[in-house]
């Protein structure tokens, strides 16, 4: 498949879920999972996350996360997205809850996003992390993996 040499020296990170009320997922994940409970945290503001959704920017989609670290360096992420249009809020009206997410840490997401696109993926969103220590993209894998390719680049 031609995934793997897009995503060639690519970790995986994450399953991210799309939720419409996060702090209920919260608790029944903490049960099952036998943890403490993560808190649910703002996505961060526009003028450090700098969202576009679909090539255009977007201040007012944002989201509400949560973290599960299952294990070294692979978390479940939980997100609760705002009513405003986003790949999330998308997700949650076309799809319901679930999955919506695999990620992928990547040493450059500039030229991992580019060979996504010369294989046809569409560029969903796009931005920083709230922090404003990495970037992250969406690109729609719907038809073949039945959820998006999220790719993440740390700074260091």
């Amino acid at each position: 498949m031609e995934f793997m040499k897009i995503l060639d020296g690519a970790r995986f990170t994450q399953v991210g879920f799309v939720v419409n009320d996060i702090e209920e997922t919260i608790k029944k994940y903490a049960i099952i999972l036998g943890c403490v409970a993560p808190a649910a945290v703002p996505c961060g503001e526009y003028e450090i996350t700098q969202t576009k959704v679909y090539g255009q920017p977007s201040p007012e989609a944002n989201s509400v996360l949560a973290f599960f670290n299952l294990s070294e360096g692979v978390q479940l992420e939980l997100i609760q997205p705002n009513e405003v249009p986003s790949v999330w809020r998308d997700h949650l009206n076309q799809y319901g809850e679930g999955i919506h997410h695999i990620a992928f840490t990547v040493d450059s997401i500039d030229d991992t996003i580019e060979k996504c696109l010369k294989m046809g993926m569409i560029l969903e969103q796009q931005g920083n992390y709230g922090d404003g220590g990495g970037k992250y993209a969406y690109l729609n894998a719907q038809e073949d993996l039945k959820c998006r390719i999220e790719l993440l680049e740390n700074f260091k």
